[in-house]
């Protein structure tokens, strides 16, 4: 194949992933709404025998099929599985058709970025079984994806200047760091719904479903903890090394080195006050979904900003 056609390729596995990973949050949608339904007459019916076998069929052997929430969660999981596959794919052949690594603006870092993080969730299911995320983790994925297509670039090489090995160390740490605060934001928002749920007394049958709003909390920290150093490293070690080689200085003040260091500074933050001063709950959720905005802003409205006043150019992300 010849690169053109690669790059087709890619456009044709992004926008199938994207597609997929619509169908799958909607069947997490079908799984609250099948939830809701059946819990009325669940409550009923299962009687002392509790709502977890609430909605479950019996088949023609005498076994009881999966409740219809379950069966909505599992055709979920397969299809995130499919379209981290695909966009994977896309990924690959991207990287195929630019004859370099798939990271060389914002289109290819969203991309990119949001493989990760779908791959990052899929082994946590394996491992971990958090399916009960995933409706959360798939919109979080979903916006950043939208972004990321709304800033289409046509494949093509990098500035020779900008193509170095420094290049790829700094901007795949911020990718993983990303992903990981990524699926942190997204526990971190369903934490706040279900704690509000519970001080209020009423977790209903879609809440219900998912574990105690403690257990998310941890779940979230977890994953800003592990996303914080590799933001560290790559936006404050690699990334000014990777300036000086490019540009002959090692900090300009521009405003993606300002965002990423206002992001590095709220995530250290919350770290500190979670380890420091006790926080957890809700303090620590708000100032954690503030870190995330603070690199959604960075990733998207700085890079166009700069982009359009020529501050910065737009085939690179950090």
């Amino acid at each position: 194949m010849t690169t053109d056609q690669m790059a087709q390729l890619s456009n044709y596995l992004t926008g199938s992933g994207f597609v997929v990973l619509w169908i799958a949050f909607f069947c997490h949608v079908a799984e609250w709404i099948a939830a809701h339904r059946i819990a009325a007459p669940a409550a009923v019916a299962a009687g002392s025998a509790g709502a977890e076998s609430a909605g479950a069929v019996a088949t023609d052997d005498g076994e009881q099929a999966p409740p219809a929430p379950d069966r909505f969660v599992g055709v979920a999981v397969s299809l995130t599985g499919l379209a981290a596959l695909l966009l994977i794919g896309s990924s690959v052949t991207r990287g195929l058709a630019t004859q370099r690594a798939p990271f060389g603006n914002m289109y290819e870092f969203g991309v990119t970025g949001t493989a990760i993080a779908l791959s990052v969730y899929m082994i946590l299911v394996w491992r971990a079984k958090i399916q009960w995320l995933g409706g959360v983790v798939l919109a979080v994925c979903l916006f950043i994806l939208a972004m990321s297509i709304s800033t289409y670039t046509p494949a093509g090489p990098l500035v020779p200047a900008l193509n170095t090995f420094w290049k790829y160390i700094h901007v795949g740490s911020i990718m993983v760091a990303a992903a990981m605060f990524m699926v942190g934001g997204a526990a971190s928002v369903l934490y706040l719904i279900k704690q509000r749920a519970e001080d209020r007394g009423s977790v209903g049958p879609v809440l219900s479903r998912f574990p105690a709003a403690a257990r998310i909390d941890q779940f979230a920290f977890r994953f800003n903890a592990v996303g914080f150093p590799l933001w560290t490293f790559g936006a404050l070690i690699t990334g000014p090394i990777w300036a000086h080689l490019a540009w002959g200085r090692y900090w300009g003040w521009d405003p993606k080195e300002v965002w990423a260091l206002i992001t590095w500074i709220v995530y250290a933050g919350y770290l500190h006050a979670r380890v420091t001063a006790g926080w957890k709950g809700k303090r620590a959720a708000y100032l954690a979904l503030v870190g995330f905005a603070t690199f959604i802003f960075s990733y998207y409205v700085v890079n166009l900003m700069a982009s359009e006043f020529g501050v910065f150019s737009q085939h690179t992300y950090a």
